[in-house]
């Protein structure tokens, strides 16, 4: 059992399956301590929790039950506010535990930047990892106010050991001028404002590893006004669905959702499409 983790045990609608069984593993990772403007999304795992009993486990798009797989989740680290690189290497540690176990994380953000040390676990696993990034910001920043730690910079830090072509970057309409002309260069292959393109992305990618990564900005503020850093402009939940359903051939080795300060919208609606989102990248990973 993962007993060297200090975590709260809860768990999503359908995945309360016990570790040993499970080949997927969720956990949360609620810190916020980069935020560029409004903080908040270390409130998401726990508020998607509660709120996915809204849910059924069965998705309707792949005739598939979360109920028919088994899927763990451990709840949430106990992350300290106000020390980045102690959080990081917290997440970086129960990271590598799964991947030891030969097991799948799906990670429930907190802010962007807390995909780094998932994501850099995943690429020790596999030196051959892929990253598909929907997002509505570049993220590619060498540095923000000074630091090289924010999640206005996370893509750029995963690039460092990454590499050029293995960053596939859809949805993108915000950034600077620098960025979208780094990302140009041949750095990663980026796709400006809306989805298209995934199919032939997971065509390129064939059955090499991928890491998923969903900053929920990438959906327009109509539908996800619960963010942190809305931008308008951004893709209907059917688009991002079907980008998610194009994974479905993949070989997706670790993911997660991040970017969802649930506070801002007080209908709720904004944790019911996050945990939707949630529901249906679980059965692509759980299918595969």
């Amino acid at each position: 059992m993962m007993d060297n983790f200090d975590i709260l045990p809860s768990f999503f609608l359908g995945c309360g399956a016990e570790y040993d069984e499970s080949g997927i593993v969720i956990f949360g990772a609620p810190f916020d301590g980069t935020v560029t403007f409004r903080p908040g999304s270390r409130f998401a795992p726990s508020r998607m929790r509660s709120e996915s009993i809204g849910l059924e486990t069965y998705s309707p798009y792949q005739n598939a039950d979360l109920e028919d797989f088994s899927i763990f989740d451990a709840g949430d680290l106990d992350l300290p506010f106000g020390d980045t690189s102690r959080a990081l290497e917290q997440i970086a540690g129960i990271s590598k535990y799964i991947f030891k176990a030969e097991k799948r994380p799906l990670m429930l953000g907190g802010e962007h930047l807390v995909s780094l040390p998932v994501i850099k676990s995943a690429f020790e696993k596999h030196p051959d990892l892929r990253v598909i990034h929907f997002d509505a910001h570049t993220d590619l920043r060498d540095e923000y106010l000074g630091s090289k730690l924010s999640h206005a910079n996370v893509l750029r830090r995963c690039w460092d050991f990454l590499g050029d072509g293995r960053i596939f970057q859809f949805g993108i309409r915000s950034g600077t001028r620098d960025e979208f002309e780094w990302a140009d260069a041949g750095h990663t292959r980026l796709h400006r404002y809306d989805l298209c393109g995934v199919d032939a992305a997971a065509a390129a990618i064939g059955g090499a590893p991928v890491y998923v990564t969903i900053d929920l900005d990438v959906l327009d503020p109509s539908i996800m006004s619960g963010t942190g850093t809305p931008e308008a402009g951004g893709a209907s939940f059917s688009e991002l669905l079907g980008a998610i359903l194009s994974l479905r051939p993949l070989n997706i080795v670790g993911a997660d959702i991040v970017e969802l300060a649930p506070h801002y919208d007080a209908s709720g609606v904004s944790t019911a499409v996050a945990c939707k989102v949630m529901r249906e990248l679980l059965l692509c990973m759980a299918k595969r």
